[in-house]
């Protein structure tokens, strides 16, 4: 070995490919520097990559609400078997760029990344039987594809009546967005518990600030448990199959649009088969009209906060909101 760099014969895709972007180890600039490749080429994406990109992930997000189960591995395969034949450290960035994580005990990644100078609060919800309206209240956030693009979206949620109290778009994962539908939640009513996940959004000074001062006890997610959040997953589920699917938002101003009038649609409309065939307002006691007896739905242990469940179809059925 003389000590010089090695002179790759590779073009300068090539080398941009045998980026690791994810090494724990040699960080980007110093790869740069031993396959002879400038940083600005390192981070550089042409147009028709980002568009294909937007493309797989469309792809993916349809398939992850069919298969929740499937991991990279199997999201590899699909996509081969479909003709797009990509590698799995695309198909773990894009998963991990649209907070999509297969359905089965393991490290929470994605969308809620933890900030580890937040305080994390311990999970109070295992065991727990939602017996009333404001006794839980959960929050999260998920990917919404657009024509060109993508938009986060949170929402918090009445777990007994699968209330949507508020909700909001972004086109960044910065906690603002997050705060206002907090406050907005809390014209409302004010629960008991409120449980998130751990990521930094829900774990911010601000967040549980405003929490703390209403008086209302903070619970979040273990680490590992897919299934701590698992009505508000369903609200997930049954937003993208019923609206967002359905069509390809142009614009930011069009998705809130028709995000409002699905949302006013599930809470005053739509029926849910673990409500008794009741709508969340109906249960929540802010129908319109006549109030209805805010009672338990006839099956009210059928998905007690904390417990194990087999992985099954059933798990997953839309019509349980």
């Amino acid at each position: 070995m003389t000590g010089s760099k090695k002179n790759l014969d590779l073009t300068v895709e090539q080398k941009r490919q045998a980026i690791d972007s994810e090494h724990d180890r040699i960080p980007i600039y110093r790869q740069c520097e031993l396959l002879g490749l400038s940083r600005s080429s390192a981070y550089y994406h042409p147009q028709g990559e980002t568009e294909y990109n937007e493309q797989l992930m469309k792809r993916m997000d349809e398939q992850y609400i069919k298969t929740p189960f499937y991991g990279i591995d199997k999201i590899v395969e699909w996509l081969g078997r479909q003709g797009h034949f990509v590698n799995h450290k695309r198909v773990r960035r894009l998963m991990r760029q649209m907070g999509l994580e297969a359905v089965y005990p393991r490290r929470k990644r994605g969308l809620s990344v933890p900030d580890k100078d937040h305080k994390i609060y311990p999970y109070l919800l295992k065991g727990v039987l939602i017996i009333r309206p404001d006794q839980v209240w959960s929050a999260d956030i998920t990917y919404i594809r657009m024509y060109r693009g993508w938009l986060y979206l949170v929402a918090v949620m009445d777990g007994f009546s699968r209330y949507v109290l508020g909700w909001d778009v972004s086109t960044t994962l910065e906690s603002d967005f997050c705060l206002e539908v907090l406050k907005q939640s809390l014209h409302s009513g004010t629960p008991e518990i409120f449980n998130t996940d751990q990521g930094s959004q829900f774990t911010s000074i601000g967040f549980t600030g405003i929490l703390r001062g209403a008086g209302v006890q903070i619970s979040m997610d273990g680490k590992g448990r897919v299934f701590d959040n698992i009505f508000i997953e369903r609200l997930w589920r049954s937003v993208k199959v019923e609206e967002v699917y359905l069509r390809d938002y142009q614009t930011v101003s069009e998705a809130r649009y028709y995000l409002g009038r699905y949302f006013e649609l599930y809470n005053h409309e739509r029926l849910h088969q673990a409500l008794d065939y009741r709508t969340p307002a109906e249960v929540y006691g802010v129908a319109v009209g006549t109030p209805v007896a805010l009672r338990a739905p006839s099956v009210p242990t059928a998905l007690t906060y904390g417990d194990e469940f087999t992985l099954n179809p059933s798990v997953f059925c839309l019509d349980n909101g």
